[in-house]
């Protein structure tokens, strides 16, 4: 596979992974949508694998936080139903 190939497949990978079009990763990067689609028939700058790349590991950290808060809030719940069964015992 030809490096150009392998970006091709980057663009087109975030895209999937993310769930969005070309054109709102184009503003997410802050590049025209024209960009993008020169970025998928042609090779990237290093700016432009940089930028994807940061995209992706937000999105991540995203995801990672949600987990986390979610987690919170669940044994935030849990130690007040534990809290009001003690309180009923009583």
């Amino acid at each position: 596979m030809s490096e150009v190939e392998k970006e091709e497949n980057l663009v087109k990978k975030t895209c999937r992974e993310l769930g969005i079009t070309q054109k709102e990763l184009a503003e997410r990067i802050g590049v025209s949508e024209s960009s993008i689609k020169r970025i998928v028939s042609s090779k990237p700058t290093q700016h432009i694998i940089n930028s994807i790349n940061l995209i992706l590991e937000n999105e991540k950290l995203k995801r990672e936080l949600n987990s986390v808060q979610f987690f919170q809030d669940s044994l935030k719940n849990f130690l007040q139903l534990r809290t009001n069964l003690q309180q009923e015992r009583y």
